[in-house]
């Protein structure tokens, strides 16, 4: 029996379209399925391996050209009859779209020959800022780069874009966004986060949720999983996976608003947080995986574990005293799939557990059926992928490839601009130094053709690195490469010095730091110490995942330009954006510390004002959170707020007073002067990016509900802002003696 019911289906087998009555028959078909399977099936369905696991060669340890091995294949699908495959291979690197399909092919063949019940494989892969596991895919800014943007509608076309290259490699499940908020700047995964902010990071959320799920799930979708529920991304220490404290009030005040609106969108998916939080790892914690989770927030889909996360509450955190302790945990705290990845113990234990009737066959019938849901939803069945090699003619396209670009354009943020030494004069004389002068690594960050994007070897040939970006816009005999030794030491020195600084890509406990400093070698600080000194513009162009500190450095520069990690699109919109062709609209998605021991947030509260003097300085970042400058100038009047239905509606009125053509970031902030708990100084309501030619005004509306205009009481409640409320666009306030 075909596994898609025919009878739900508009179209060809990879679309459905419901409605209340096909979402019934639906439901009838996943019960009707369910009661045919037997109890060896229903673990498999609950079980996850990676692609490794199926391959020639040891674990983690595959051969290469990748292949599957025959006799592993059995044991898989036939003895533990898994449901579910991920990524390339315990680390392996990206493969064509062609492999992609041959491999997935081969597994549901495999999956068909030797299981009986007909249900397919899912397929899923960390398709981060892109189908970064797909060679010649299109490869986007990392999040944190995304968010720079302000542009939620970049965002869903980015997410668009990659849902359609990761379902042209047969693959319809992405095992993102991460949903975290970035908080902690010490954290490894800092760049794979919307940034500090949760107004901000919900409207990329919503974003990205319905670029990668669409409106009427087809075959150019994919089945978003909102990641890490929950709190992962504040780490006591900053150092990934360790122990997390976050104290109730703050967790729904901060971390969890994402993670509802992804479930407000009906997100498929979602990964579990691999950590501990306030002493209990979550994966064994009923009260956040089904009390929280299911019982309040109401998610309906499919939960999974990270990597071994199981087997981690025995071996790592100690809760369990042994293996079998930690999956009866983990599936009585409301798992419903289980990242193995690279054995099958836990399909025998979990079986074991079952029949000796300390887990209820009940309770795995509820993620069993949770898991057919999503991949009837999804569409699957045991068509070959290879049938599919004709269709998606997009793939790898130039007009993806401008999406990205535009999406780079619009994320690289000015943060300094002294004498308007930029833009950059063509014909100017450049010379470009710095460790990612001439590196796409640097571009393209983690999840880029390898886990850690620290593999050369297997990055797109026919990108461009900065220096190489420069040259071929701008010309060879203009922009030239030197040697620190050649910049310090130069008598002559006409035009600009452009310093490009990176950070050695990586991510999760290879990524962790201890200092949040950033250093540079010693003879390219004497360098920029000598240009200065000679009155030579330097300009420090920054690719950072995370705001490492650079205070000492943008002392330095006359410019500073922050391109976050923009991928393998990013060196020629940078290129432009120096020589201005395209005017810089980018704005901090963070607040960027003046240094390592000073990391306050830009919604502080008024006590971190209070400096040592007794003064109230205390809150002195070296770039507020929503900084970031442009080539033309923008002048705000006339703002006006009124309550309208339980809404704020406002509006501010924007000119380009500037001689060139400009996109502006208007920011609407708030303050409740008085409010049950200690308010914050600003905090971001609303926002909406605008373009603007010379001398040409707009009216910019906004709607804000007045439930966005509030925080979390001690009570755990929301709680409306009453009283006295400060709002604030531009230079612009307004005061309001507001009662909802």
């Amino acid at each position: 029996m075909n596994f898609v019911f025919r009878t739900i289906i508009t179209g060809c087998s990879f679309f459905l379209f419901y409605t209340i009555s096909a979402q019934s028959i639906l439901d009838e078909q996943v019960e009707k399925r369910l009661k045919t399977l037997t109890l060896e099936e229903k673990v498999g369905q609950m079980s996850q391996i990676d692609l490794g696991v199926l391959a020639v060669g040891k674990i983690c340890e595959v051969a290469d050209p990748i292949r599957l091995d025959t006799a592993k294949l059995r044991l898989a699908f036939q003895r533990y009859k898994v449901g579910s495959v991920l990524n390339c291979g315990c680390g392996f690197h990206a493969l064509s779209r062609k492999r992609w399909l041959e491999l997935i092919d081969s597994i549901q063949e495999a999956n068909t020959r030797y299981t009986a019940h007909g249900i397919p494989v899912m397929y899923g892969i960390d398709a981060i800022h892109g189908a970064n596991y797909t060679l010649g895919s299109t490869l986007f800014p990392q999040q944190i780069g995304q968010a720079a943007t302000w542009n939620p509608d970049l965002v869903k076309a980015a997410a668009r874009i990659t849902a359609y290259e990761t379902r042209a490699s047969g693959i319809p499940w992405n095992f993102s966004p991460v949903l975290d908020i970035g908080r902690q700047p010490l954290w490894s995964r800092f760049f794979e986060t919307y940034g500090e902010d949760v107004c901000l990071a919900k409207k990329m959320t919503n974003a990205c949720i319905s670029g990668y799920q669409g409106n009427n799930f087809g075959n150019e979708q994919v089945a978003a999983c909102m990641k890490h529920f929950l709190g992962y991304s504040y780490p006591f220490s900053g150092k990934d996976r360790t122990p997390v404290w976050i104290g109730e009030r703050e967790l729904r005040a901060y971390f969890l608003p994402t993670f509802q609106e992804a479930i407000r969108l009906k997100a498929k998916t979602l990964m579990i947080n691999s950590g501990e939080l306030n002493g209990v790892p979550v994966h064994a914690s009923y009260p956040i995986l089904t009390t929280l989770l299911r019982d309040e927030l109401g998610f309906e889909g499919v939960a999974v574990t990270d990597w071994e996360d199981v087997y981690k509450l025995h071996t790592t955190h100690k809760v369990a005293e042994t293996l079998r302790d930690a999956v009866k945990m983990a599936v009585m705290a409301g798992i419903d799939m289980s990242m193995t990845p690279n054995d099958f113990q836990f399909n025998e234990l979990l079986l074991d557990l079952v029949n000796s009737g300390e887990i209820p066959e009940s309770r795995l019938d509820m993620s069993v059926r949770r898991i057919l849901k999503l991949k009837m939803d999804l569409g699957l069945d045991n068509m070959a992928n290879s049938k599919m090699q004709a269709g998606y003619p997009l793939f790898g396209s130039d007009s993806f490839a401008r999406v990205a670009y535009n999406a780079v354009g619009e994320s690289i943020t000015l943060l300094k601009n002294e004498g308007d030494v930029l833009p950059l004069s063509p014909g100017t004389k450049v010379w470009v130094m710095g460790n990612a002068t001439n590196s796409l690594n640097y571009l393209n960050g983690a999840w880029s053709q390898t886990w850690l994007g620290q593999d050369a070897r297997f990055n797109e040939p026919n990108k461009m690195t900065i220096l190489q970006a420069l040259q071929a816009g701008y010309g060879k005999e203009n922009v030239l490469e030197v040697t620190p030794q050649f910049a310090r030491k130069a008598k002559r020195f006409p035009g600009a010095v452009l310093y490009c600084l990176g950070e050695t890509p990586a991510t999760e406990i290879p990524g962790n730091i201890d200092d949040l400093a950033i250093t540079i070698p010693e003879e390219d600080r004497k360098a920029l110490e000598s240009l200065k000194a000679r009155k030579v513009p330097v300009i420090l162009v920054l690719l950072l995942g995370r705001p490492r500190i650079i205070t000492d450095l943008d002392k330095l520069s006359r410019a500073v330009v922050h391109a976050y990690i923009p991928g393998q699109e990013g060196a020629k919109p940078l290129a432009d954006l120096l020589y201005g062709k395209i005017n810089p609209s980018g704005r901090l998605p963070f607040t960027y510390p003046r240094s390592s021991g000073d990391i306050v947030h830009y919604d502080h509260k008024r006590t971190e004002d209070n400096d040592i003097n007794f003064g109230s300085s205390g809150y002195n970042p070296l770039y507020d959170f929503g900084h970031g400058l442009s080539y033309t100038r923008f002048d705000y009047w006339g703002m006006s707020v009124k309550p309208v239905n339980d809404t704020f509606v406002i509006q501010v009125l924007v000119r380009n007073t500037g001689s060139i053509e400009g996109k502006e970031v208007v920011q609407v902030y708030y303050r409740d002067e008085y409010a049950p708990v200690t308010p914050a100084q600003k905090k971001l309501c609303a926002f909406a990016k605008i373009n603007l030619k010379p001398g040409q005004d707009a009216a910019v509306n906004l709607k804000v509900p007045f439930s966005d205009v509030g925080d979390i009481g001690a009570d755990m409640k929301p709680f409306k802002a009453s009283g006295t409320i400060v709002f604030r666009a531009g230079h612009q306030t307004v005061t309001l003696n507001h009662k909802p």
